[in-house]
C-alpha cells in the first residue's frame, strides 16, 4: 500500500495543537504533560505506520505545534475574554464544543504572535481545519469569529 501523500507540516501542526489543547481541557492536563505526550506517540513517523491511525499527525512541524499550544495555554485568559467578546451575546464560552473552542483559541494565539504568517493565512487555515472536524455551520463561525479577532488584533493588515 502507497503511503498517503505529505500533509502541509504547518497545517498538521495546527491540527494537533487543536487537539492537544482539546485533550488538555478534557482530561486536565498540563499544557507541558500534552505536549510531551504527543512529541513522543502522536507527531512524527513510527516505523510501519503510514499516516493519521489513532489520532497521529506524521507531518507536523514540532516547534510551531509546541508554540501554539504554550501560547494558547499562557495567553488564556486574554485570549477567553476575546474570544467571548467576538461571540453574540447569547452564546458564552463554554457553550462551544469543545473541539471548535480549542479551535478558535489556538487561532487567536496565534493571530497574537507579532512574528506570526499573516492574519489571513491564519484564518484560512483554521476555517480549512475547522471544515475537517465539522459539515455544519461550526465552520463559518470559527471564520467570522477569528476575522473579527484578526481584525482588533491585526487592523493594519485590514487596511
Amino acid at each position: 500500500m502507497a503511503r498517503p501523500p505529505k500533509t502541509r507540516a504547518r497545517t498538521a501542526s495546527r491540527v494537533a495543537a487543536v487537539q492537544a489543547l482539546f485533550q488538555a481541557e478534557q482530561a486536565g492536563d498540563s499544557a507541558e504533560t500534552v505536549i510531551d505526550q504527543f512529541l513522543k506517540h502522536r507527531l512524527g513517523d513510527l516505523s510501519g505506520q503510514d499516516g493519521f491511525e489513532d489520532g497521529r499527525v506524521p507531518d507536523a512541524d514540532e516547534r510551531l505545534f509546541v508554540r501554539v499550544v504554550r501560547e494558547t495555554v499562557r495567553r488564556q485568559d486574554d485570549i477567553d475574554r476575546l474570544l467571548a467578546g467576538t461571540l453574540p451575546e447569547d452564546w458564552p464560552l463554554l457553550r462551544l464544543d469543545p473541539v471548535l473552542r480549542a479551535l478558535m483559541r489556538a487561532g487567536i494565539a496565534e493571530l497574537s504572535m507579532p512574528d506570526g504568517p499573516p492574519a489571513k493565512v491564519v484564518i484560512n487555515e483554521y476555517l480549512d481545519i475547522a471544515r475537517g472536524f465539522y459539515t455544519g455551520p461550526e465552520a463559518g463561525m470559527a471564520n467570522a469569529v477569528l476575522d473579527k479577532a484578526a481584525r482588533s488584533l491585526r487592523g493594519k493588515e485590514f487596511q
